[in-house]
């Protein structure tokens, strides 16, 4: 029971604290910094305030996405044979016509010669049949005559004009020889040439990549084995997808910006190529390719990319800090202050783009500082202070300088 009267006394001091606290907020007129607003007491709320600017903002859209070859296709040779030398690997470059493989030809060489031989016994054979032609001339020409002097009956005269007319024959079927052994000599020679596998692409570009290679030296292969994959990687292909929402936005030639995991710190750029006229039935998606620089080839085909797409920009827009957009009777608005006063009035806005903690606004009355901190205590008309800016308050920086 000897703690009992230090137990009142703090009892007592507590309960004349709560007293003095309760006349102080009953009777204000003692506090320096109370004034009067509506008929009642209150004190100047502290706020945090910002300039509203005027500036350029941009509308951009992020994707996310892969990369993916320009172009490419397989290199396969046309007949089938020993591979006895390639010559390049995986990653080299690549000129447009350059030889990339070679395949065993000793068969097709053979091929070859038979068809030479062949050529020549066909090309006697026509010099063969115009001699015996003019043979036949000669004697058709001789006959002709004796029987315009009625001394060759007109059996004899048939007869060497048959003859003629078949040798005639003979010539075209060997000339036709001819021209059909030049034929096979020509696929003999082509099919030779077959066994030098080359590079060939149509388009403007010079050089492509090898992206894989499927073979070896040494390996036997069939016709149209694939043997080297060729990519163009200048430009690159990016490809994103994009939803309904956002594919009103877009149209070819837009600029695009990239960013990868393999280059944080650089940005690459390029343009919107191509837009799918039709979305996923499964993901209700649209395909887009963009297409981008790729200096020095450093962008590789399968990489990670985020695609950010210039869509629109205001080159003269009213800007606020997101942080003063706020709500009131569910109207969307900010706190613009009174320089003079020190008072601040409520100005409905619409919202439109937001960018780099920036909103683009649209209203009345929209210039001078605005409220960033604080505003959940205000309304219109609120006495406030701005404490941390006390040797500027009544020289505010109103200028709207572009962020």
């Amino acid at each position: 029971m000897k703690n009992t009267p230090w137990s009142l006394i703090t009892f007592i001091i507590i309960l004349a604290g709560l007293a003095s606290a309760g006349w102080l907020y009953l009777h204000p007129s003692g506090n320096p910094e109370k004034k009067v607003q509506g008929g009642k007491q209150i004190n100047p709320i502290p706020v945090e305030v910002d300039v509203i600017k005027q500036g350029s903002i941009h509308l951009r859209l992020t994707f996310s996405g892969t990369l993916e070859a320009r172009a490419e296709f397989v290199v396969s040779p046309k007949i089938g044979g020993r591979i006895l030398s390639l010559a390049v690997d995986l990653s080299d470059i690549v000129n447009r016509g350059q030889l990339v493989a070679e395949l065993d030809s000793d068969e097709a060489f053979q091929a070859v010669l038979q068809a030479k031989a062949d050529l020549a016994v066909a090309n006697a054979t026509q010099i063969e049949t115009q001699s015996s032609l003019k043979i036949a001339d000669r004697e058709f020409e001789r006959i002709k005559l004796l029987k315009q002097r009625g001394i060759a009956s007109d059996s004899q005269y048939d007869s060497a004009m048959a003859n003629q007319l078949v040798k005639n024959s003979q010539l075209e079927v060997a000339r036709a020889q001819v021209m059909r052994e030049k034929s096979l000599l020509e696929a003999a020679n082509i099919r030779l040439g077959y066994s030098r596998v080359t590079a060939d692409w149509p388009g403007d570009d010079e050089q492509r990549l090898v992206a894989e290679r499927y073979v070896d030296a040494g390996q036997t292969v069939s016709a149209n084995t694939p043997l080297l994959l060729i990519s163009k990687l200048e430009p690159i292909t990016g490809i994103v997808h994009i939803t309904e929402k956002d594919y009103a936005s877009l149209s070819p030639g837009q600029p695009v910006s990239l960013t990868t995991d393999a280059y944080p710190k650089e940005i690459f750029y390029g343009k919107v190529d191509r837009i799918s006229p039709v979305f996923n039935k499964t993901t209700r998606q649209a395909r887009i390719e963009l297409a981008i620089a790729n200096p020095g080839l450093r962008l590789k085909p399968g990489m990670f990319i985020r695609a950010t797409v210039d869509v629109r920009s205001i080159p003269n827009a009213t800007l606020v800090p997101e942080m003063a957009i706020t709500s009131r009777r569910d109207q969307t608005g900010v706190f613009i202050v009174n320089e003079k006063d020190l008072i601040v009035s409520w100005h409905p806005v619409t919202m439109g783009i937001i960018e780099d903690r920036y909103v683009q606004v649209e209203g009345n009355g929209l210039s001078g500082r605005v409220v960033i901190l604080g505003q959940h205590l205000l309304g219109h008309g609120s006495k406030i202070s701005i404490p941390d800016q006390k040797g500027i308050e009544n020289n505010p920086d109103t200028s709207g300088n572009n962020k």
